[in-house]
């Protein structure tokens, strides 16, 4: 409990009385507080205005001023002062007056002891307190509340209409906009209810200009003191009174508006104050989502940037797998050829001429599910996520690259268990990666040599080791391989790696040059099972 606690407690006491008003100030600093008594109510009052006051102790009568009088104009002059009233004439209406004022305690003329002057007045502060915590806390919770909800939005154009629905509702008007001010023009960019004429009144434009080049909020009511233009402006809208909050915000000003009708109540110092919080909140709420749509923006460029750098690594794989595929289809095709060719001759048993239709059949399925694979390779924007058996695409990606391996010379020794868990992958992008890995090797063998590939089920996924006896990766330049652009080889794209990282990353996964005790280049791919689905493999 937040309590004013002498000796920093000023405390006010105000009795026409010089007697008790003596006695309240020697019992009072006794105490430890910081007293000061007057006599006259009008001074006490002057008194009020120059200096903070915690505790106000004040008669109900007095011959000149009534006691209530300056507890209304001390509530004035400070909204948060404690009041603790003295009364010999204690009654029902004089408590029930006392609580209208916001009186926060009552006590009884004699004193019986000075310890009961002190605990009314060490009472009087704390309650004082408690009733400021829970209005401060009563006001705070709405805002922030509004807060939360401004800055789950994400979407500028709902924003504005989000941020115009809560002046509306905390400021209880029926009329707010938001008006884009620009060197050529002033926009409403939205608005509830009655917005000030800008297209049709110059002076409109000249007075929303005017707060912005002052940068200091403005209120106008159309009766009473004020300027007679902006008076009549809001008289002729059929609007009472209106407030004007300048905003800026990344090289753009603009200005809040809210504003009540001529039935409706004028707007206070404190819908003021309230507005003005609201419009700070705004801001960074608008800032807030302006910055998440240029982060949205960039992170679409940039999976651009990765879909362009994808397809262009295809297309250079594409050009290394081209021998490679045609031996893959030509080797079927020349079966199919023998096989039918035998098949005609009219000298064989039908059990044999079966067995050769049964063969062409064989590789023509062969052939389609080569095919077929190839084109879930190539086929641009093919990124469903499926069940994958990666050991079987590996054995195919291996059979694909087999006569380039075969000419250089190269032995491909595997390590491989009989089945591995599924993977829930996109079954081209993974095809992709062992592609440009073995690939990777065939460039570093240009003479020849051996290519280590194993496999196997590890914690919550599976991992494969791609070794080959090469030359290795020079140790100053390890930590780059993976970059964009990057290449140890002469006439290589640097993209083969950077493509085949962020793939397996976007899997979640991770692929890593890995020390060896052999020489040679040595890569460590790990792909993630899905979750719950480590029942889904095959055996």
């Amino acid at each position: 409990m937040n309590v004013v606690s002498p000796p920093s407690a000023s405390i006010l006491v105000v009795d026409d009385e010089a007697g008790i008003a003596a006695l309240c100030e020697r019992v009072l600093s006794r105490a430890g507080y910081q007293v000061t008594a007057l006599t006259d109510p009008r001074a006490a009052i002057e008194r009020i205005q120059q200096t903070r006051i915690n505790l106000l102790l004040v008669d109900i009568r007095m011959p000149e001023v009534d006691g209530f009088d300056v507890i209304a104009r001390a509530k004035i002059l400070q909204p948060d002062i404690a009041v603790l009233v003295m009364t010999g004439f204690g009654t029902v209406e004089t408590a029930i007056r006392a609580l209208r004022q916001g009186v926060d305690g009552l006590l009884l003329k004699p004193f019986e002891t000075g310890d009961e002057l002190t605990q009314a007045a060490q009472q009087a502060l704390s309650d004082n307190y408690r009733k400021r915590d829970a209005a401060r806390v009563q006001a705070l919770r709405p805002l922030f509340d509004v807060t939360e909800t401004l800055f789950a939005e994400t979407n500028q154009e709902k924003l504005l209409s989000l941020i115009l629905s809560a002046i509306q509702d905390h400021l209880h008007c029926s009329n707010a906009a938001y008006y884009r001010v620009e060197r050529d023009a002033i926009t409403a960019l939205t608005q509830i209810g009655k917005a000030l004429p800008i297209q049709t009144d110059p002076a409109v434009d000249e007075l929303i200009r005017r707060v912005v080049e002052d940068k200091d909020p403005m209120i106008i009511h159309a009766t009473g003191p004020g300027e007679a233009r902006a008076q009549a402006l809001l008289s002729e809208s059929g609007l009472g009174s209106a407030i004007f909050i300048p905003v800026s915000r990344a090289n753009m000003d603009s200005v809040l508006f809210a504003a009540r009708s001529a039935s409706e109540a004028q707007f206070r110092g404190a819908d003021l104050e309230l507005f003005f919080v609201l419009a700070r909140q705004a801001v960074i709420a608008m800032e807030n989502a302006r910055l998440y749509a240029d982060l949205r923006e960039t992170l679409q460029q940039v999976e651009e940037s990765q879909q362009a750098l994808l397809r262009a690594e295809k297309m250079v794989a594409a050009g290394r797998l081209t021998a490679s595929i045609a031996h893959e289809v030509n080797n079927p095709l020349q079966s199919v050829q023998n096989c039918l060719h035998l098949a005609g001759r009219e000298d064989l048993s039908i059990e044999k001429r079966k067995e050769y239709f049964d063969l062409a059949r064989a590789e023509l399925d062969r052939l389609m599910k080569t095919m077929h694979r190839m084109l879930e390779f190539y086929r641009p924007g093919a990124a469903r996520m499926e069940f994958v058996d990666a050991l079987e695409l590996l054995q195919h990606v291996l059979n694909l690259t087999s006569q380039q391996l075969h000419q250089r010379d190269i032995h491909v020794k595997t390590n491989f268990p009989e089945s591995l868990p599924l993977i829930y992958a996109v079954n081209g992008q993974i095809q992709q990666v062992f592609i440009n890995l073995i690939l990777n090797a065939h460039d570093a063998l240009p003479t020849g040599g051996e290519l280590e590939i194993s496999a196997r089920s590890v914690d919550n996924g599976i991992e494969f080791i791609f070794s080959d006896n090469g030359p290795g990766i020079p140790e100053d330049r390890r930590n780059n391989i993976f970059e964009p652009f990057f290449s140890t080889k002469e006439g290589g794209t640097g993209l083969g790696l950077t493509v085949s990282y962020n793939i397996i990353t976007a899997h979640g996964g991770a692929l890593d040059l890995v020390d060896h005790r052999k020489p040679g280049a040595h890569f460590r791919l790990f792909l993630p099972l899905k979750k719950n689905a480590d029942s889904a493999h095959r055996a």
